[in-house]
């Protein structure tokens, strides 16, 4: 029985894992995207936006 004891935490890890990941990839997408998504475009274009004059200078 000493087998059932040294296997059962990482058998429980990994099914804590896996759920983890099932949950991440099944969080990716659905009605936040767009949203996440014009987050995401607006800050790179103020980054943009702010970069510009420090970079186009001659």
């Amino acid at each position: 029985m000493d087998y059932v004891s040294a296997l059962v935490p990482p058998v429980v890890m990994a099914v804590f894992f896996v759920g983890l990941i099932v949950t991440i990839v099944k969080t990716q997408g659905g009605a936040n995207k767009a949203k996440e998504d014009a987050a995401a475009d607006a800050m790179s274009r103020a980054e943009a936006a702010g970069r510009a004059p420090e970079t186009g200078g001659a």
